[in-house]
């Protein structure tokens, strides 16, 4: 399907992505002035000049390979959240993270990445995942596979009786509500921690470097990328009510993402006894 949209050049998409993080995003990190710095909703919900720059590049780069696309991208919706309503609509979308991790990236670390995912009705066809710094492209294909730097994607499942490793929503950004929904993660067999990038967090499952993520919030453009990631790599992803997660929204919240079908019913089963009890 993903060929009646972009005849099979996926590389097109790859070298833009590659263009506006070599551009706008790489020239400033480590060199951000305190101007180029700003709060959203609240302290730890920044926004850079690399953000704002790198999804405008992006926005005119991917249209111009898919005419009569549409971005849905963070900053877009930020500055008019009507935007959103364009991943429920007829046109393919491109869904766009320009900076995944921008505290990281703020802070001069290497743990941020850029994330682009390819929809059209609410379905997931392409992702890429590029962390610049760490060099990394992630990218995926509905039923053609995850791969990290042209290796293939197979974690396989979770070594047999070893705890299972968690990236869960930060508390820096969660409710008190959703602090105590994933509270119930803390219990022996699950070894739980904040997460980071979301982007990379998605990656960490589809290689293997942890069994699930278990996150609270619903914004596409940290999801889509990485959701098509770990379930072209075997896995599988659930929401509370056991149905997988929709990019469009209106999900039961909590959900997981997990290396394989059953580490996702696992964790998707533990955060429904928070719900019910």
């Amino acid at each position: 399907m993903i060929d009646d949209y972009l005849a099979g050049d996926l590389s097109a998409v790859e070298e833009a992505i590659r263009k506006a993080a070599a551009a706008e995003i790489m020239p400033r990190h480590r060199q951000l002035a305190a101007h180029e710095i700003v709060q959203k909703s609240g302290p730890h919900d920044l926004v850079t000049t690399a953000d704002r720059l790198a999804e405008e590049h992006l926005t005119a780069s991917l249209t111009a390979l898919l005419p009569g696309s549409v971005v849905v991208g963070e900053e877009a919706v930020h500055a008019d959240p009507s935007v959103y309503g364009a991943l429920g609509g007829d046109a393919p979308v491109w869904i766009v993270d320009p900076v995944d991790g921008t505290r990281q990236f703020v802070r001069g670390e290497a743990g941020f990445c850029t994330l682009v995912a390819l929809a059209v009705r609410g379905e997931v066809l392409a992702s890429w995942t590029y962390a610049p710094v760490l060099d990394w492209m992630a990218t995926a294909v509905k039923g053609r596979g995850a791969w990290l730097n042209g290796e293939r994607l197979l974690p396989g499942p979770p070594e047999p009786g070893a705890d299972l490793r968690v990236a869960m929503s930060h508390p820096d950004y969660t409710t008190e509500d959703q602090k105590r929904a994933l509270l119930v993660l803390d219990t022996p067999g699950v070894r739980a921690r904040p997460c980071g990038s979301a982007g990379l967090e998605y990656l960490g499952v589809a290689r293997g470097d942890q069994e699930a993520i278990a996150f609270s919030w619903e914004n596409a453009w940290d999801h889509a990328a990485g959701l098509l990631l770990v379930t072209e790599a075997g896995g599988a992803h659930l929401t509370l009510s056991g149905e997988e997660f929709r990019i469009a929204g209106d999900n039961a919240m909590p959900f997981t993402a997990a290396r394989t079908p059953e580490t996702a019913e696992r964790i998707r089963a533990l955060l429904a006894s928070a719900s019910s009890g």
